[in-house]
């Protein structure tokens, strides 16, 4: 067997064990859940501080599978196996211990788990899938910086009694594609410009098949599996074109088990040249574009009632077909991926979303309705479009009846092609806003989540009497409050503008006074005496960043490091206490019970039930046992 330094271990590996950054403390870095196998194997042979998880148990043709971890956070399948099936399974590094027969927790071991599971049961909910309602009626929950919120997500899937995408998030924004790239300190930089600088990718810390593998292994071991409820994984904002022309191999393979993909065209879009003439846009589609497909396109465009004449036909044509036939290339690339790792339809299966939401001004329904004809005649047919609705991040859209018009404009087109809308920066809308959606769209919508969560994870912390949980709350306030400071006297036009404006709204919120800019030490000041609170705009916002700041430190320089140091950052967070992540999962379960509830994915009463039966827990074991075994 192979030790934790031998030349065949991955680089992120060592890496990981050379700074003693191990997956208890901080999972989800490596795409494996098993760093040094060797000792885990001399763990299992003295059974020294194993963990056996009973609710993980599943079966394949192979016999009878579960999980055991020891207390580095290492795992490995163990296999109670039907005669000598442990040989035939296609796993690597078996080591035969006290009757069973055990597997390390690798990425490639992942790859053949999930096509043992699927070509046994092929409505096995253990991995991600597209299966039930999924490409219709779900919602994004994504969180920018941990992985504790899933025992939440979970426990409100299994007592709601509905599958959601589980697990979201923007690649590569959040997440690491490449951990050898990274390793290299090669990591694109991405910029945040009310900060004023650009930080590197994945500024979560982990990577995402670190978050795949996570995923799969944190609902097996609450037995989220067992109520066979179908659940889906987001790579969430996928570039098209620009730099991501030369780099999207990498991204492909770093994304194989994301069951939902979101291809992001506003980058290409935005760059995108219309040629100025009507002659010149005819002349573009004749000669750039098959003219078996631009009939079939208008055809279909014609059959869904938009009105649109050639003219008008062509120069949507000149500004959407660069970026269509690029996103065509990116699909193909997932397909086949899929199929040379995966053995079965439903394991290569994945639902699509064309995301055109980040592009200055509302989307015209013209613009949505001739690119899912392209993407329909094309091949790729999706299951949501987000276009853009003006929705600004976790704030309320002020008119409902001007929401209304906007969405049913875009359903229009949508339910001509039997296409559900993505409501994208879906965090911190009102009830009344999330009715309309449902209402509209007759629940065939996704809300998209994220921020929300890390305020949930403030507050969770503020209420906390614990004290390690009290310590990491006043630091990551005062992260944000120095940032803010920092910010608003920033010699860069925009950062100084929008941190004075955050400023602003948190003394507005308490009733202080807002003339405070004449000095730094002023504003300082000001700051300082308001209670510390996870409203105040200036958290909210700069939050993301406390997790890899580099010693906690609120400097540009520090930000985003995927050092040791960085990783020992991150790793306070997951020192919180039971007091704390009960918390924690209680607000993220609410809010999906409010957002269930205001779209019209669950029922009323179902939702009344479910809310007073989360609102009684105390102990955090309790709530978790709450997952496997929910209860009226």
């Amino acid at each position: 067997m192979l030790g934790p330094y031998a030349p065949q271990m991955k680089p992120i590996n060592k890496f990981l064990l050379d700074n003693e950054i191990r997956i208890s403390r901080n999972p989800c870095v490596s795409p494996d859940f098993c760093l040094d196998w060797e000792a885990l194997q001399s763990n299992l042979r003295s059974d020294r501080g194993i963990d056996v998880f009973p609710l993980s148990h599943f079966e394949t043709g192979d016999g009878k599978w579960s999980l055991v971890s020891d207390g580095s956070g290492d795992h490995a399948w163990r296999l109670e196996s039907v005669g000598d099936a442990a040989s035939g399974c296609g796993l690597q590094g078996c080591a035969e211990i006290n009757g069973a027969t055990y597997f390390p927790a690798s990425f490639e071991n992942l790859i053949a788990i999930k096509n043992r599971i699927q070509e046994f049961e092929s409505g096995s909910s253990v991995f991600p899938t597209t299966e039930g309602s999924l490409g219709k009626s779900t919602l994004g929950i994504g969180a920018r910086f941990t992985t504790l919120h899933w025992p939440g997500v979970d426990w409100a899937m299994a007592n709601l009694g509905i599958g959601l995408t589980a697990n979201q998030n923007s690649i590569p924004r959040e997440l690491v594609f490449d951990v050898d790239v990274m390793l290299a300190n090669e990591l694109d930089k991405v910029p945040f410009q009310f900060i004023g600088t650009s930080v590197p990718e994945g500024h979560q810390g982990q990577s995402v098949e670190g978050m795949s593998h996570g995923c799969v292994l944190s609902k097996l071991k609450t037995g989220f599996h067992s109520h066979r409820i179908a659940w889906s994984f987001n790579a969430d904002h996928q570039p098209i074109g620009g730099k991501f022309d030369s780099r999207e191999d990498a991204l492909v393979a770093g994304c194989l088990f994301a069951s939902y993909i979101t291809f992001d065209l506003s980058p290409e879009l935005a760059e995108t040249q219309i040629p100025e003439t009507e002659a010149e846009q005819r002349s573009y589609v004749d000669t750039e574009i098959d003219l078996d497909l631009v009939a079939k396109v208008s055809e279909r465009v014609a059959a869904a009632g938009i009105a649109m004449d050639e003219t008008e036909r062509d120069a949507l044509l000149c500004y959407v077909w660069p970026a269509m036939k690029k996103m065509k290339v990116r699909d193909e690339k997932y397909r086949r991926a899929r199929e040379v790792a995966f053995t079965t339809e439903v394991g290569r299966a994945y639902l699509r979303e064309l995301s055109i939401d980040e592009l200055p001004g509302l989307t015209k329904p013209e613009t949505t309705g001739i690119m899912l004809a392209l993407c329909e005649v094309m091949g790729m047919s999706v299951q949501f479009v987000a276009p853009a609705f003006g929705f600004q991040k976790n704030m309320p859209y002020p008119n409902n009846g001007e929401l209304k018009d906007l969405i049913a404009r875009q359903w229009k087109i949508c339910e001509a092609f039997g296409v559900s809308i993505g409501f994208h920066s879906g965090s911190g809308k009102s009830a009344e806003n999330y009715q309309v959606m449902g209402e509209v769209t007759g629940g065939n919508l996704e809300v998209k989540t994220s921020g929300r969560y890390t305020y949930e994870m403030g507050l969770a912390l503020s209420e906390s009497k614990r004290e390690v949980d009290q310590a990491l709350w006043r630091d990551w306030y005062a992260f944000t409050l120095e940032l803010a400071v920092l910010g608003a006297f920033s010699s860069e036009e925009t950062e100084r503008i929008m941190a004075r404006e955050f400023i602003v709204n948190a003394l507005e919120l308490e009733g202080a006074a807002t003339q405070v800019f004449d000095s730094i030490e002023t504003c300082r000041s000001a700051l300082e005496a308001l209670c510390p609170n996870p409203g105040h705009m200036f958290w909210f916002e700069y939050n993301f960043l406390f997790v890899l700041a580099r010693e906690g430190l609120p400097r540009k320089e520090t930000l985003g490091d995927h050092s040791a140091a960085g990783y020992q950052q991150r790793e306070r967070f997951y020192s919180i206490s039971d007091e704390g992540r009960l918390r924690f999962c209680q607000k993220v379960a609410s809010y999906i019970i409010f957002l269930a509830r205001n779209t019209g994915l669950a029922k009323e009463k179902v939702c009344d039930v479910v809310q007073e039966k989360l609102s009684a827990y105390t102990e955090y074991s309790e709530f978790l046992e709450g997952i496997a075994n929910p209860k009226p």
